[in-house]
């Protein structure tokens, strides 16, 4: 009987002993990985979990490669709320500035520089086409023109009217109609049609407004002349 007990006690001890070792090892392996873990995260940047996401001028999704004039614009919404023109990250046209209007709203830009030469609108419901014709026949070679539209950019426009649009590179100019929306970048002495241009028309079944169309939004890259 005592040597059942002696080796009863053996094993009791062996165990407690076993015990104790396991025990050891996982406080060692929880120090260690606590240890790593600061060692990682004080080693991340603290501002990295901030960084914000880089912004392109006038929010485009793409930066525009060098001599290069980024632009975001869109169109008039119904009668409600004007155009709205961002070029090189720079507000030209819309109600906050208050140079905009019913009608065709306008931007004359220095082709080279991006500077911005004159802004203007015609409205072309209540209005006469030929102050417009006046102002269009003015533009000089060389000049960025940018035109959005403003509940009704039609009515009164004339065939006259028209060919000087269509002469600085508009497709759509010639079936602009009543309440349409329109977006449109072209210059004076472009030599191809512009590929900025944007058109929707007036339509009962799918015109998102009582009356007008869906807004139109539209960006790119405007190539600077080098000459």
């Amino acid at each position: 009987m005592a040597r059942a007990a002696s080796i009863l006690k053996l094993a009791v001890v062996i165990l407690v002993f076993l015990l104790v070792v396991f025990m050891a090892f996982q406080l060692l392996e929880i120090n260690m990985d606590f240890q790593i873990g600061g060692v990682m995260s004080r080693s991340v940047p603290l501002n990295e979990g901030s960084a914000k996401p880089f912004r392109h001028k006038c929010g485009l999704t793409k930066s525009c490669p060098p001599g290069n004039l980024p632009f975001r614009m869109t169109s008039g919404a119904a009668s409600v709320v004007g155009p709205r023109v961002c070029l090189n990250d720079k507000l030209i046209l819309s109600a906050v500035k208050n140079n905009v209007g019913r009608g065709i709203n306008i931007a004359l830009v220095n082709g080279r520089t991006g500077d911005v030469i004159k802004t203007d609108y015609f409205d072309m419901w209540g209005g006469e086409v030929a102050p417009f014709i006046t102002f269009l026949k003015g533009i000089e070679d060389g000049t960025v023109v940018m035109m959005a539209s403003f509940d009704d950019p039609a009515t009164k426009l004339n065939d006259e009217a028209k060919k000087l649009i269509a002469d600085l590179g508009s497709t759509a100019i010639n079936n602009l109609g009543f309440r349409d929306n329109w977006v449109f970048v072209g210059g004076k002495g472009i030599k191809t049609k512009s590929p900025f241009e944007l058109h929707i028309k007036n339509n009962a079944e799918t015109n998102k407004f009582e009356g007008w169309p869906d807004v139109l939004e539209m960006e790119g890259c405007i190539p600077q002349r080098q000459d």
